[in-house]
């Protein structure tokens, strides 16, 4: 397609498409819109081009994602709304002059968890986040000091939401295997928490405190002492996070590739098979014949089990000293 002489890029007959069906009614505020694999199979372009779609919408204010749902509608503004004035908050000024009626640090944590689960850390700034509220991008600074304030925010709000019992197993490997997956699954759910999260210069997360404090209780109450067994719980963390970090680096080079792993892998097959043959690797080579499936939660069990199979070691030193 040209317009003018000059062709028009893909992506954006795609938007103009899009947004033709939202202005005309056909899809509604509300109503999903297609999903980027959706896209890929229906217009038949890359994920890096369909990804580009739905962020040029969302820039242009048409759509918003709406965590488990997907990407949908946006309602259209009115701007002819008179904003409900707003109590003037002690110690500050009142919202109500600039129709940030409803703004709160909740509603702003809440929106920034949901540009980073859906579109990456990157996506995340005070402007994307003041355009996903419908509030000026100043206003947000009235609740957090600057984007690092609201990532702590986002880290600690996650994290949480799914607190350890109250009471841990009786048998300490049963305790820190509990914390640990339920520290994967953390991971799993934000793929943005486990890059964001620092271990050599560790943010203050107050919901994260009672992880630490499990784990040197559980230890210490079986024979380590504290010194160890915060090694030992920084130890389990990184193997957790270290693998956690794939998680969003995939996401992200999935949508600048339009490939998924699988497919990637097998761009680089015949590089590899290549090599292989020379008779250099014969371990490597009858790996590569027998098949080998990447799985991110197996690597993370296989890590976790050795680990706890080392500190039962540790203890049993510890316990007959």
């Amino acid at each position: 397609m040209s317009v003018g002489g000059q062709a028009v890029p893909r992506y954006s007959q795609i938007v103009g498409e899009l947004r033709r069906r939202i202005e005309t009614g056909e899809l509604a505020p509300g109503d999903r819109v297609p999903s980027t694999r959706e896209i890929t199979k229906r217009w038949g372009v890359a994920m890096a081009t369909a990804t580009k779609v739905l962020t040029e919408l969302r820039h242009e204010g048409m759509v918003r994602a709406v965590p488990g749902v997907g990407t949908v509608v946006s309602a259209p503004s009115r701007p002819g709304r008179t904003p409900r004035p707003a109590a003037a908050r002690p110690g500050g000024p009142s919202d109500a002059s600039s129709g940030q009626t409803s703004l709160t640090l909740g509603r702003i944590v809440v929106a920034a968890v949901t540009v980073a689960d859906t579109e990456g850390l990157p996506a995340v700034s005070m402007r994307r986040v003041a355009a996903e509220l419908g509030v000026a991008t100043m206003s947000l600074y009235r609740h957090v000091a600057d984007k690092d304030d609201l990532l702590v925010r986002m880290m600690d709000t996650v994290i949480a939401r799914h607190p350890l019992p109250a009471e841990p197993p009786e048998g300490w490997r049963e305790a820190i295997e509990l914390a640990a997956r339920q520290l994967w699954e953390l991971f799993r759910r934000h793929p943005w928490l486990a890059p964001a999260l620092s271990v050599t210069r560790p943010q203050m997360i107050t919901s994260a405190l009672p992880y630490s404090e499990w784990m040197l209780a559980t230890l210490h109450a079986h024979g380590l002492d504290l010194r160890s067994a915060f090694t030992a719980h920084l130890t389990l963390l990184n193997h957790a996070r270290g693998i956690a970090v794939n998680l969003e680096a995939e996401r992200e080079a999935e949508a600048h590739s339009g490939l998924d792993s699988e497919e990637w892998m097998d761009t680089q097959e015949p590089a590899l098979l290549t090599v292989l043959a020379t008779g250099r690797f014969p371990a490597l080579s009858r790996l590569a014949t027998a098949g080998y499936d990447l799985d991110l939660d197996a690597l993370f069990e296989f890590g976790l089990q050795r680990l706890l199979d080392g500190l039962a070691s540790l203890l049993g030193e510890s316990s007959a000293g």
